[in-house]
């Protein structure tokens, strides 16, 4: 189990507020929110759910990180999403329930917040300004998927990683004097999948990106970002 942090004393009030979902709501409605949680604690590399079963609840991530992933026909991993602390999965589901049609796993130690369908649906049926917010949030992710999509066709190998690179420091990153460190949760062969690339591929278009000090490289699991104009610009030609 994850250590203890401030999801054991806040009674759910912390991992509420930081989902962009119910941010806007007034004390009244977001304590109706916090009475639907429940916790669950789930250690590195330890499956969160699967492709096929039911899907029927909200996960809020309360601290750590997971990668979302399906499998192509040839049987590698696809990433389609990396979520971390703050960041929420299924609210679409709280709407309509389904099954899953990927796989999700703790990439560390990871707390989550829980919501399940049938009492979600209670909840909405007086207040349907949170469905609205459900939508909107919706269309983000519709937009990152899209994103993705747009990436993995291009045939131009550079700017499938300078779009990796862009989307991690989103995620990941800290700023710092020297650049964006993005501590990596993902292995080289994983960031591969994301893209559609194999290993080796990556891992030497990302020295060629160090010895152009566009990044730093550090024991494998560190990048710093030195020059982020350049990639944004990459991947705009």
């Amino acid at each position: 189990m994850t250590s203890c942090n401030t999801c054991c004393s806040c009674n759910h009030k912390y991992c509420a507020k930081k989902v962009s979902l119910f941010a806007s709501l007034n004390d009244t409605d977001l304590n109706k929110i916090i009475k639907l949680i429940t916790k669950k604690s789930f250690q590195k590399g330890d499956i969160i759910f699967s492709e096929g079963e039911i899907f029927d609840k909200l996960f809020i991530i309360n601290g750590g990180s997971i990668k979302v992933y399906s499998y192509t026909k040839e049987g590698k991993e696809q990433i389609l999403y990396l979520l971390k602390e703050g960041e929420f999965l299924g609210d679409m589901n709280l709407l309509k329930k389904d099954i899953f049609k990927f796989n999700a796993t703790a990439l560390e130690d990871t707390n989550m917040c829980i919501i399940h369908k049938n009492d979600f649906d209670t909840l909405i049926k007086t207040n349907p300004e949170i469905s609205i917010k459900v939508l909107e949030y919706a269309h983000d992710r519709i937009s990152t998927l899209e994103n993705l999509v747009q990436t993995l066709t291009t045939k131009d190998v550079e700017v499938r990683i300078a779009s990796l690179l862009l989307n991690l420091s989103k995620t990941f990153g800290v700023k710092t004097a020297n650049g964006i460190e993005i501590n990596l949760p993902l292995t080289r062969e994983e960031m591969a999948s994301f893209i559609g690339i194999t290993r080796e591929t990556i891992s030497r278009k990302l020295s060629h990106f160090q010895n152009e000090n566009i990044i730093e490289i550090y024991d494998n699991k560190l990048i710093i970002i030195k020059n982020i104009n350049f990639l944004k610009d990459l991947i705009q030609t």
